[in-house]
């Protein structure tokens, strides 16, 4: 179905009611006859151009490229330019459903008590400001697409410049913004300690084998728990680990490249699952405090949900930072 958010919706006609209730629970799935959304029909479809494919240059390889030889300048030369025949095979169209696996808080830890986290956080007001769980990569990734196509709507009709997309984090960038300028501390906050001279934790995390309720926080806990980093920013350690964009290899310092350094693989549904990894960042509530650096890495499967794993939204930046250079230079 295509939603004209143009349109105010008449809630009762016949033809709106008899559509929004396919999308409930009916028969022998309902519970106490209550009106319940099936989340398995909460898919998004949407698109993304697979640029790295797109750049990639096999010279010997010339099927889906065109010569297009132009005209010749003054000295007679003729300048040509290798285009592809058709963009259409670099456009990758995905549907994912967008609802939370509510389970993971039952999955990832047997023989604890922990439904009422599975029936609860996931809608309850009380949850409102904890950071989302139980999304994979995927499910993170199409929300940033959502996110972006969204906004660009809105700027579109009230004649604004659109905005750059919606985006994970790679791992360098993460990893820039969790240190927050302090380039050589162990944690967001500095360190070498996680704790502050009252002997305080400094983040949501497990301080000692078994204690999770040092903090007052024996799960997630509300995302301004803690202070920020020296860049504004929150929860960069401890509370959930983030996604990032980054594919996982233990050797990707070694070819990745020194400025702005990425890995990026887009796994096939075949691939073997050592492909399918995506790194994390930040350690999570249920971590020791050597996840919590900011030079730790871990990874987990991109089809998969977790109930310590999140993600953030970031954006490129068009223009010049901050260079430290005298401010009359910039």
């Amino acid at each position: 179905y295509l939603l004209n958010w143009d349109e105010p919706i008449d809630w009762e006609e016949e033809e709106v009611e008899e559509t929004l209730n396919e999308f409930y629970y009916s028969g022998a799935e309902s519970f106490y006859d209550r009106k319940e959304l099936d989340t398995r029909k909460l898919n998004y479809t949407y698109y993304w151009v697979n640029l790295d494919a797109a750049g990639k240059k096999d010279v010997g390889d010339d099927d889906n490229r065109d010569w297009e030889l132009g005209e010749a300048n003054e000295m007679g030369q003729l300048h040509s330019v290798k285009r592809h025949s058709d963009r259409a095979q670099f456009i990758v169209r995905e549907t994912i459903n967008v609802y939370p696996d509510t389970l993971v808080w039952i999955q990832d830890y047997s023989y604890a008590y922990n439904e009422h986290l599975g029936e609860a956080y996931f809608w309850h007001p009380g949850y409102d400001d904890y950071p989302v769980v139980g999304v994979t990569w995927g499910q993170a990734k199409a929300f940033n697409a959502w996110r972006t196509q969204i906004m660009n709507e809105w700027k579109q009709k009230n004649g604004e410049t659109y905005v750059q997309k919606f985006r994970l984090p790679s791992e360098a960038e993460w990893e820039f913004a969790a240190r927050g300028g302090r380039h050589l501390a162990p944690y967001p906050w500095g360190g070498p300690y996680a704790r502050n001279e009252q002997g305080c934790v400094l983040a949501n995390f497990k301080p000692m084998r078994g204690d999770y309720v040092e903090d007052a926080n024996v799960y997630t806990a509300p995302v301004e728990s803690y202070s920020p980093n020296d860049y504004g920013l929150f929860n960069m350690s401890g509370n959930v680990a983030e996604w990032t964009n980054t594919a996982y290899d233990e050797t990707v310092y070694d070819f990745s490249w020194d400025l702005a350094p990425d890995y990026v693989y887009h796994a096939k549904a075949d691939d073997p699952p050592a492909l399918k990894r995506k790194v994390t960042r930040g350690g999570s509530w249920k971590d020791i405090g050597y996840y919590c650096q900011t030079g730790t890495r871990s990874f987990e499967y991109s089809d998969t949900a977790k109930a310590y794993i999140g993600f953030r939204s970031v954006m490129s930046y068009i223009g010049r930072g901050k260079s430290g250079l005298p401010e009359e230079w910039n």
